[in-house]
């Protein structure tokens, strides 16, 4: 069937963090909301039936995982990534940043180096610091439209840390890792003896011609030296329903994180959890193609409009995901003047793109998981603004 993703669907009163917590956050409530990822589309009507169908049943017991659960995932790795597991490897958690925060206390002590990316997801570096461990930051270099690792660097930042938390593929950037780049990564961890934490939420919208590779599947050294953490949460628009899984091929390592999890009842799940992967993965294909190609209009869009109307403010492409780093450096504001820009200018909700590390200074995420029409309109709010604030000043 053909899914409507230009229908604008009314989430106001529904306890919405994208809308109902704008007035709090910024202290007014006529802000266009492009921040928090989630997508504005309805959520797949597969995954709304298995709730009803679910709900049929008016006893909202205990839930266990059913084989369907274990079977879905291991097929749909298998077609969308070429990964061969076995269902002893999955690990329930209730959360890819959970999961996160359970493995930090796992495998590290208080005081214990981690490393992270910036700019990158910030929960990387608050849920380690959350947990008493100490932050290396890695940072990530801009060159010719795309972010790129620093490998020379890497080499020296990586020694002393117990863990490497990837972004694969990145958020702010969107940028998906090279195998090579990821077999190089996992080298390097492997003989500092650094464990890799890959968080893949982002792996099933890798948008053409790119190709995701999922980490522990680049090399041997990558397959017994990592916790690759996923979910359907992103790509079918349901992160509300809290469920996510990590694949641990290494024996060892997959004993000793899930006699944590089970040993602190976090892999339990509730009476969504798991009902509703099996519902995505079995009947998701033809949604996501049909998602990822409006998300590919949307980015061609923003993109276009920025270059012939705002060519200061220049969109990273992102090669996966709906999340779009807009490079606002050129505008020459300092930060605090950008959000006024954005905010009391432009009526625009966006992530101030600092909360991902001061290398994100200067930046601004925006969503453009939504209809193209509330684009257009967000992008003709900030040339207004752009024009009021920054042309007729200079």
């Amino acid at each position: 069937m053909k899914y409507d993703f230009d229908e604008i669907v009314d989430r106001h009163n529904t306890d919405s963090l994208k809308l109902d917590a704008i007035a709090p956050r910024w202290g007014r409530n006529d802000l266009i909301p492009l921040w928090v990822a989630d997508m504005d589309f309805r959520t797949p009507p597969f995954i709304i039936k298995a709730i009803k169908d679910r709900l049929e049943n008016e006893v909202l017991g205990y839930t266990m995982k059913p084989d369907r659960w274990y079977s879905s995932i291991t097929n749909w790795v298998q077609q969308r990534f070429d990964w061969k597991i076995s269902p002893e490897m999955l690990t329930h958690t209730p959360g890819i940043v959970p999961g996160l925060a359970m493995a930090i206390q796992c495998l590290t002590n208080v005081g214990d180096k981690v490393m992270v990316q910036p700019p990158v997801y910030h929960p990387f570096f608050l849920v380690t610091q959350h947990n008493n461990r100490k932050v290396v930051y890695n940072p990530l270099i801009l060159r010719d439209g795309q972010y790129r690792m620093d490998m020379d660097r890497f080499k020296e930042d990586i020694k002393g840390c117990k863990l490497f938390i990837l972004c694969n593929p990145h958020n702010p950037g969107g940028r998906v890792w090279t195998k090579d780049e990821l077999a190089e990564v996992a080298r390097i961890c492997y003989e500092n003896k650094t464990i890799v934490i890959s968080d893949e939420i982002h792996a099933d919208l890798t948008l053409s011609p790119y190709i995701h590779h999922p980490f522990a599947t680049v090399s041997e050294e990558a397959k017994m030296n990592s916790i690759v953490f996923m979910s359907s949460s992103k790509a079918f628009n349901m992160p509300g329903i809290s469920s996510s899984y990590c694949i641990i091929e290494n024996e060892s390592l997959r004993r000793k994180f899930s006699a944590y999890v089970n040993g602190s009842e976090l892999g339990e799940g509730h009476i969504f959890s798991f009902n509703t992967v099996v519902a995505a993965y079995s009947n998701g294909t033809e949604w996501l193609d049909q998602v990822k190609e409006y998300i590919q209009g949307n980015i061609d869009f923003v993109d276009e409009y920025l270059k012939k109307n705002i060519p200061a403010i220049k969109a990273i492409r992102p090669q996966a995901s709906y999340l779009i780093f807009l490079d606002c450096r050129e505008l020459n504001l300092p930060q605090d003047e950008l959000l006024k820009l954005f905010i009391d200018g432009a009526h625009l909700a966006l992530n101030d793109g600092a909360i991902f590390g001061k290398e994100g200074t200067g930046f601004m995420r925006l969503n453009a998981g939504c209809p193209r029409s509330v684009l257009k309109k967000a992008l003709e709010q900030l040339h207004d603004a752009y024009q009021k604030q920054c042309v007729s000043n200079n």
